[in-house]
């Protein structure tokens, strides 16, 4: 039976990754996008190829009644959701003498209140159905902080303690809840950096190379199965070895 997912953040980057992953087990996969429509399309359109069962729904997980309603659609739709992914995610880095209240709250908003919008949301299902899985996209940032990134790792190590907790209030329902941290993923913002910037980066990854946003999407996946049955509260490191 197709398991139901939903990913938010699903357009593109690591999201898109994993909504590939999941589309690729011939899964029923919510793409949820805030701004990113044409990308979200673009990628419903290439997966409905090998899928037919790939859908968009569009919210602001940051706004609590735009999360409802598209857990309340998803639901309408599909009955049920299996799985949920919080990926949805945005960085403003600035040291912390230079970071606005704007970009403190934006990126608190959209990371950990974002996560707990939706864990609200689709725990109520879940509850009902005595099962579900949930996994949060976490980061190195929120593990080991990262200069410039205070409301990034704020957030991230928010996300980190909040599977932990949460995952202990929902174990006695059959829910499991964990964490995947990534360290630096070869996506657009990497790829954009600057030569000299890339190469610092490296220089402190012990396998000496970034990561794919494919190895990422196998954690979640992963973590998703059966075969991840006793696993709840957890973290993963997908770094290369930076944690």
């Amino acid at each position: 039976m197709k398991r139901i997912v939903l990913v938010t953040g699903g357009s593109k980057g690591i999201g898109k990754a994993i909504v590939t992953a999941f589309a690729e087990a011939d899964d029923a996969v919510v793409i949820n996008y805030s701004k990113s429509k044409d990308e979200a399309e673009a990628l419903k359109v290439e997966l409905s190829q090998r899928n037919d069962s790939i859908s968009i729904e569009k919210a602001d997980v940051a706004n609590y009644a735009q999360v409802k309603e598209m857990i309340n659609n998803v639901i309408e739709k599909h009955g049920r959701i299996d799985v949920l992914v919080n990926n949805a995610g945005i960085t403003r880095d600035s040291f912390l003498m230079l970071m606005s209240e704007r970009d403190w709250n934006d990126v608190i908003d959209i990371n950990l209140t974002g996560v707990f919008n939706c864990s609200k949301a689709v725990s109520e299902y879940m509850i009902s159905r005595r099962g579900g899985v949930i996994i949060n996209i976490a980061s190195l940032s929120g593990i080991t902080g990262l200069p410039g990134q205070t409301n990034y790792s704020a957030a991230k190590g928010g996300v980190i303690a909040f599977t932990k907790a949460l995952a202990k209030e929902l174990a006695s329902f059959g829910i499991r809840v964990n964490a995947v941290a990534p360290g630096v993923i070869e996506t657009e913002i990497i790829n954009s950096l600057d030569e000299r910037i890339k190469h610092n980066f490296l220089s402190h990854i012990p396998l000496k190379r970034f990561g794919r946003p494919e190895e990422v999407a196998s954690v979640a996946e992963f973590l998703a199965s059966q075969e991840a049955s006793y696993i709840t509260g957890e973290t993963i490191c997908v770094t290369g070895g930076l944690c």
